[in-house]
């Protein structure tokens, strides 16, 4: 299991990472990928809404089950990775690069702040 120390986590498995300013890239994590198994669809009927945190901002299908997405924090949803519609295998490969799965303009970045570190959030799946 991968968990990268600059993301910020959450308990539905979900990660955050701020890449210019308060515009933040979402996914994730390599934990709730395996879980998953095979990511065959990825959701997201969020485009440009403005979400709560904890708010469910699309969906991912794997071959035996379908899983919602949680936003971490609160903010409003500015790019779907489109490259998943047609290989939403990187979720599987490349949960915290290519696998990314909206870009969000974050309310306020100091939420981050009570999210999990790297080191709770691995502690919290085993």
């Amino acid at each position: 299991m991968n968990f990268p120390s600059e993301l910020r986590y959450t308990a539905e498995h979900e990660w955050i990472k701020l890449v210019d300013g308060n515009v933040a890239l979402v996914g994730i994590t390599d934990y709730a990928q395996d879980q998953l198994g095979d990511v065959v669809f990825v959701e997201v009927n969020s485009l440009d809404q403005e979400l709560a945190a904890n708010e469910v901002f699309g969906s991912v299908e794997a071959v035996k089950t379908v899983s919602d997405l949680f936003l971490p924090v609160a903010g409003k949803v500015l790019e779907v990775n489109e490259s998943l519609n047609d290989s939403p295998d990187k979720v599987n490969t490349d949960p915290y690069g290519d696998g990314w799965v909206i870009k969000l303009e974050v309310s306020n970045p100091a939420d981050l702040d009570a999210l999990m570190d790297a080191a709770t959030y691995q502690e919290s799946v085993h």
